[in-house]
């Protein structure tokens, strides 16, 4: 080839890719607008559906208004029972058609296990979905875990039954995750519809999958794999998004079982804990948004998040179990939420709460009773008795050697100013270098990283007192964490 052939055929594939280029553009905005004619089109079917006829006939505008809610994260599983539509024409299919009613009771009673909701059956086909109408973190997990208690009990099932030596029940279930859209139906029971790519795609894997497989998405994969055995299955085309991964789930991983292999132990319910800790805590960093009194300038939403981070750094650096993080995070997120009740007395509070609230989240007893007492140990002042409750403390008061102590020592000043716990800034600033000199860390971590700006904070406030000022309150002195 030619220099000058050369040239024209580097151009040529120069203005290809260019042209390439644009065509994936164009083709990702088509797919942003398709999404939301789908979202609009499934609006206006659903707003159809609430129509009577004699309306649809007479075209009145008066039409009942139908709730579509949209999730971001929810999970479809949609299961078969393989070879029932091909026996039940024999002499016993109404003992079959009998069997499959019990099988269908069986998977509502899981679904309810799990908070799942059902959201119908078709024939053979039952589905369900994780993440409605409750919004949740843990629904891929949920989902894997009911489909997998399906299948045992359909097992169970299959050797109880009289199939005249042959195999009768075989399930195969499909699993993706992703956002859909739900229109709300009834007044009394309510019920709900869901629609989107994500149920299509789920429907889909289930007709892909063979008889005796849980087969899941990559995206339910992702959220799911530290907890689940899993195999690849192969990939599934999927329009405009190319190839779909799928999987096959076998188990809980040995680590998460009990002895007969498919009990969840504690390790399971531990991880999966601190998984469900971040929806716990967007209901409490909620409640306290909304229920927290205006004058707690300190004791904010910020200073709780403070905490829990805090806790989780020095908790990961002092090499505490999984399982004692999630009891200090926990704690770290009540310690404070008893202001919503009371300012004095506060940590016996949020106890209250705590133990209201937490076995809705699945705590033991147990847990809560050292989770109320790690809360506890954040009074003022700080007698910790263990590990964990230092390593709260510490958090509690990491202010102290931050070098945003400043603004944020000025932010409780006035909290508690306005109560009229507290005189003046220079009353305060005394009262700040007596605390700060008689406070020490407890771990060895705080120590390290806080310390050294703690005796920096002490020279600093001393400068900006005058000695023309009365005796500090010591009441002010307790309400520093």
């Amino acid at each position: 080839m030619d220099k000058s052939k050369e040239q024209d055929f580097v151009k040529r594939i120069a203005q290809l890719a260019k042209a390439n280029a644009e065509l994936e553009m164009k083709l990702k905005e088509l797919q942003k607008k398709c999404e939301k004619l789908q979202f609009e089109n499934e609006k206006q079917k659903a707003l159809l559906e609430s129509l009577s006829p004699e309306q649809v006939r007479q075209g009145k505008q008066t039409v009942q208004k139908v709730q579509t809610l949209r999730f971001d994260m929810a999970t479809v599983l949609f299961a078969d029972i393989h070879g029932f539509s091909r026996l039940s024409g024999k002499a016993d299919s109404q003992a079959i058609i009998d069997k499959l009613d019990e099988i269908f009771f069986e998977f509502d009673a899981i679904a309810k296990k799990y908070k799942l909701e059902k959201i119908k059956t078709i024939g053979d086909t039952y589905m369900l979905a994780g993440g409605v109408p409750i919004k949740n973190s843990t629904n891929p997990i949920d989902v894997v875990m009911a489909a997998l208690e399906m299948k045992r009990h359909l097992e169970e099932v299959q050797k109880s039954f009289d199939s005249e030596g042959g195999k009768l029940w075989e399930l195969k279930i499909g699993i993706h995750t992703g956002p859909v859209i739900a229109n709300v139906i009834g007044k009394r029971k309510v019920s709900y519809e869901i629609k989107g790519d994500t149920v299509n795609t789920a429907s889909r894997i289930e007709s892909a999958a063979e008889p005796g497989n849980i087969v899941i998405s990559v995206m339910t994969y992702e959220l799911v794999k530290e907890f689940f055995q899993c195999e690849y299955y192969g990939k599934m085309p999927v329009k405009y998004k190319g190839d779909l991964d799928m999987y096959v789930v076998k188990g809980l991983k040995p680590e998460f079982t009990e002895e007969d292999g498919t009990t969840p132990n504690k390790n399971f319910y531990v991880k999966f804990g601190l998984i469900r800790f971040n929806d716990l805590q967007e209901v409490i960093l909620d409640k306290l948004e909304k229920e927290l009194p205006k004058y707690l300038y300190y004791h904010n939403v910020k200073h709780t998040v403070d905490v829990v981070t805090e806790v989780e750094l020095i908790g990961w650096a002092e090499g505490i179990s999984d399982e004692e993080m999630l009891l200090l995070k926990t704690a770290a997120l009540f310690h404070d939420v008893g202001h919503t009740i009371q300012y004095d007395n506060h940590e016996y509070y949020g106890t209250v709460i705590a133990r209201e609230m937490l076995p809705k989240y699945g705590y033991t007893e147990e847990q809560i009773d050292k989770i109320c007492e790690i809360i506890m140990a954040t009074k003022l002042p700080p007698k910790p008795k263990n590990l964990l409750e230092k390593i709260i403390c510490d958090a509690d008061l990491d202010y102290l050697g931050r070098t945003d102590f400043i603004p944020v020592s000025n932010t409780l000043y006035k909290e508690l100013h306005e109560q009229g716990k507290i005189g003046s800034l220079n009353e305060w600033n005394k009262l700040q270098v007596k605390f700060i000199s008689g406070h020490q860390y407890f771990t060895k971590t705080a120590r390290s990283l806080r310390e050294v700006n703690k005796q920096k904070q002490i020279e600093r406030i001393s400068k900006l007192i005058t000695d023309d000022e009365p005796q500090e309150s010591e009441d002010a002195g307790k309400k520093q964490g």
